[in-house]
């Protein structure tokens, strides 16, 4: 039988679930699609005008969405609330679907369960977008969407976690790792419930072919158990596609905040908490001390820079100069060259470069694994990371932030109104924002490297941290000189 008494007290951390009317909404059975439904037929208009649109790429939707608009978005989604756009990802639209048909699926390959993949996902797709100028063809966008969709659903009908989010996909790789900066994250009320919870629904879900009922003895505060029924039916929920088990939970990464577990929980247990923006950054072993983990978070910050430096003037006299001086004729092997130091060479080796200098230099250095040495420096790469994609990102936006508004009205057979939506704010205040957000990334980051250096090292903290320190530096300065040079203006055209 159904007992209605609390099975809890909640705790006085903010849960945006209990706020009314926006928690039940995000609770509801049908609550993802709230968001997932605009970002569905947003995909299929982009798919649209794509395929049959203007090649013109300031003209069509599928350019002028993802490469402008998105991309300045997402960035600020993250930082102020949290993954919200995988939430609302339209990609995993089809997974309740895959998940029927599929019934049981298998494991993801082991050697494949960390995030090297990721990392070579990420490499490509920056890699294409500067070879094939995918910024300027509305064909070829379309056509990596369609793959993405693909990619998600066919991943999800062979294996049984949501392998294409947690190992595979580029933009939910970006946003994990930019999401451990955010003031919200997934947690539980009352880690007791969840240790006398049977069958754990927030990760295994509540869905079932036929419909079975269990009833649970739960613990409540005043003392003495309650008992919980529990249903698992053909509309129940699906669980964690990452298996992240919340009273376990210490960090964002491989958090889509879909919500399933909230939902799913037959406790109530579950809920999205408001916390300290970044708070998991300053926290030993709140990661997992991975190489592949803390190389991808270095490897991002890099490739900010690297993606950046593809679209000013020094990029073409470097291309110059590998065709003149070594001879190397083919723009795609200049650009596998480029990137491929941007991207690999610079990240991995500076971050092997600092950890054995800081082991070198400090008395109890040489006891710690270099391994766990950078694992430990790598959240301090987050907040300058999040500050030059920041930067990069808002230019883009800011330039033409109302560009998708004429866009439309042609997309929809009206005259596109330009001149009255080309307003964009002054050069001085995008070039003095992006100098906030590397300046004010740059000091957040060593404030965590500091913090890890005190750890690590005790009184030898200051002499850990130099290495750091200066590599954190000079990204900055690079980044600052990046963006001080005229950049290309892509996806926007007024005059067209």
């Amino acid at each position: 039988m159904a007992n209605r008494t609390p099975l809890y007290r909640p705790r006085s951390a903010v849960d945006v679930l209990r706020i009314p009317l926006l928690g039940r909404l995000l609770k509801h059975p049908r609550g993802r699609l709230l968001l997932q439904g605009p970002f569905f037929l947003v995909a299929v208009l982009l798919l649209i005008d794509g395929f049959t649109g203007p090649s013109l790429a300031s003209r069509n939707l599928a350019t002028v969405a993802p490469w402008v608009h998105y991309r300045g978005l997402v960035i600020i989604a993250l930082l102020i609330a949290g993954n919200l756009f995988c939430m609302g990802c339209p990609f995993t639209v089809t997974r309740t679907l895959a998940r029927r048909l599929s019934k049981r699926g298998r494991r993801f390959p082991k050697v494949l369960r960390n995030k090297w993949l990721a990392i070579a996902g990420l490499f490509v797709i920056f890699f294409l977008y500067e070879w094939l100028d995918l910024w300027a063809s509305p064909l070829l966008t379309a056509w990596v969407i369609v793959g993405y969709f693909a990619a998600s659903f066919v991943l999800e009908l062979v294996f049984t976690e949501s392998a294409f989010c947690k190992y595979v996909c580029p933009l939910g790789t970006f946003n994990f790792v930019y999401a451990t900066a955010a003031p919200s994250q997934i947690g539980v009320h009352d880690a007791n419930i969840c240790a006398h919870c049977v069958g754990k629904e927030c990760i295994n879900g509540s869905y079932a072919p036929q419909t079975t009922i269990r009833v649970d003895e739960i613990p409540v505060a005043s003392g003495g158990t309650v008992q919980k029924e529990v249903v698992h039916s053909p509309n129940g929920v699906l669980g964690c596609g990452t298996e992240l088990f919340p009273p376990q939970l210490k960090s964002n990464l491989d958090c889509v905040y879909c919500l399933d577990c909230a939902r799913a929980c037959p406790h109530d247990n579950v809920g999205l908490f408001i916390r300290q923006p970044g708070r998991e950054l300053h926290q030993a072993g709140a990661w997992s001390q991975r190489w592949d983990v803390s190389l991808l978070v270095i490897a991002l910050a890099f490739m900010g820079l690297s993606n950046a430096f593809g679209m000013v003037p020094p990029v073409f006299d470097l291309m110059d100069w590998l065709r003149e001086t070594i001879g190397i004729q083919s723009e795609f092997v200049a650009l596998v060259l480029i990137f491929g130091v941007g991207n690999i060479l610079l990240p991995f080796g500076s971050a092997m470069l600092a950890g054995t200098l800081s082991r070198l230099l400090t008395r109890n250095g040489r006891s710690i694994s270099l391994r766990h040495t950078v694992a430990a420096f790598a959240p301090a790469f987050v907040p300058l990371g999040a500050g030059i994609w920041f930067a990069h990102y808002s230019f883009h936006f800011l330039i033409a932030p109302l560009s998708i508004i004429p866009v439309l009205q042609e997309f929809f057979g009206q005259v596109g109104d330009w001149a009255r939506f080309s307003a964009a704010p002054s050069a001085e205040f995008i070039g003095a924002l992006q100098v906030v957000a590397l300046v004010g990334g740059f000091a957040w980051s060593m404030i965590i490297a500091q913090k890890a250096a005190l750890r690590l090292y005790k009184r030898d903290g200051l002499l850990g941290l130099l290495p750091w320190a200066l590599l954190l530096l000079v990204m900055m300065f690079a980044a600052i000189q990046i963006f001080g040079m005229p950049m290309e203006m892509r996806g926007t055209d007024f005059m067209a």
